[in-house]
């Protein structure tokens, strides 16, 4: 949702709406969240929305550049008007919706450290803003201070996208993004005016190649795992393919997509973001993550088997097509705070991929029914 006249793009409208009815995974989502609010605007982009791309990175420019001019992590989420307090508070005289207390004002995650959130800021400049001049001097370098953040960095453990409350840990998904910030900006150089930190940008791009590759795939569970040397399923693995880290006929690739169709998938077609985590609370499968799925199918060359996930998914919009974050998984039942822009993102970012991929599978069999025969 965006929200003028800031330019500010909220993850969410609502606050604690529960993620199992009656449990406390109740959190506060009328923020703008870096990683969020880039991956709408790459979706806004899909849908030529021109106007948004502008607003929205003279707003994080603003908010966001002296954190990281201090040498500071970049914050991973701002009020709506560039507030950068998001101190977390339960309101204890409100029960929550259907019992789900506590009800949460704020959000404890502003002060986490989310390494991802680099790569999905300058993969969204990349395909939103012009490569070819040199853009604005704020915006120019802010871009180039997120680049070199994830360049030094990327090796540092952290929370990772699914905001654990736990201790940091080396997220496969994180590192990945790292390698995304330093692949675009390397795209984006001239954008930048950073001619003279490509060299430096590229050698750290292949270290992390190297250490995804020799560390994050787990021959035991035959896929790319949560986190480095970990045997743990994660769906956030099924980016890989997506940033175009590895292609999608990749053997690891291909094991990694069947591996969490096959474990994290629900007997309604949907997918659970992991199997357990530091919050003893149940949840939902997500639409993102199976959004995810579907995406990841048509990268595979399964357009087919990626339509059905796509339509599963997509059965859950309501009345006016708007999605939840999770569905109950005994159920069916919308649960998390609605309505969801990763949820929107997802379904944007999948539809285009699958047509795009039935579009290359129809070309195909019309090259081969018009090749003549001997």
């Amino acid at each position: 949702m965006r929200t003028g006249p800031s330019g500010a793009i909220v993850a969410a409208a609502a606050t604690s709406l529960p993620e199992t009815v009656g449990g406390t995974r109740n959190w506060d989502y009328r923020y703008t969240w870096v990683r969020d609010a880039s991956l709408t605007l790459q979706a806004l982009a899909t849908a030529t929305c021109k106007q948004e791309k502008g607003d929205f990175f003279a707003f994080l420019a603003q908010a966001a550049a002296t954190k990281l001019e201090r040498g500071a992590d970049l914050q991973v989420m701002y009020g709506i008007g560039g507030e950068h307090d998001l101190s977390e508070r339960v309101l204890p005289h409100l029960s929550g919706w259907r019992g789900s207390a506590p009800v949460r004002v704020g959000n404890g995650a502003w002060r986490q450290r989310q390494l991802d959130v680099y790569g999905e800021l300058l993969d969204a400049a990349h395909q939103t803003l012009p490569h070819d001049v040199p853009l604005d001097p704020p915006v120019r370098s802010f871009l180039r201070q997120c680049a070199e953040a994830a360049a030094h960095r990327w090796a540092d453990p952290d929370q990772g996208i699914w905001e654990g409350r736990g201790p940091g840990r080396h997220f496969l998904h994180s590192k990945l993004m790292c390698w995304v910030a330093l692949d675009r900006a390397i795209a984006l150089a001239h954008a930048l005016s950073a001619q003279d930190l490509v060299t430096d940008w590229q050698r750290i791009r292949e270290q992390i190649r190297e250490a995804i590759e020799n560390k994050g795939f787990n021959h035991r569970t035959g896929a790319f795992t949560q986190a480095f040397d970990s045997e743990q399923l994660d769906a956030s693995a099924l980016m890989l393919p997506l940033v175009g880290f590895l292609p999608g006929d990749d053997p690891r690739v291909r094991s990694t997509v069947e591996t969490v169709a096959r474990q994290l998938t629900d007997f309604r077609g949907l997918v659970r973001r992991y199997l357990q985590d530091d919050i003893d609370d149940g949840e939902g499968t997500f639409l993102l993550c199976t959004f995810w799925l579907a995406q990841a199918l048509a990268l595979t060359g399964q357009p087919a088997r990626a339509h059905q996930v796509f339509e599963a998914a997509l059965s859950h919009a309501n009345d006016v097509g708007l999605l939840p974050e999770e569905v109950d998984t005994r159920t069916g039942e919308a649960l998390g705070n609605f309505p969801q822009a990763f949820s929107h993102i997802g379904l944007i970012n999948a539809a285009h991929t699958i047509r795009a991929a039935e579009a290359a599978l129809e070309a195909n069999t019309d090259a081969h029914r018009q090749q003549p025969k001997d």
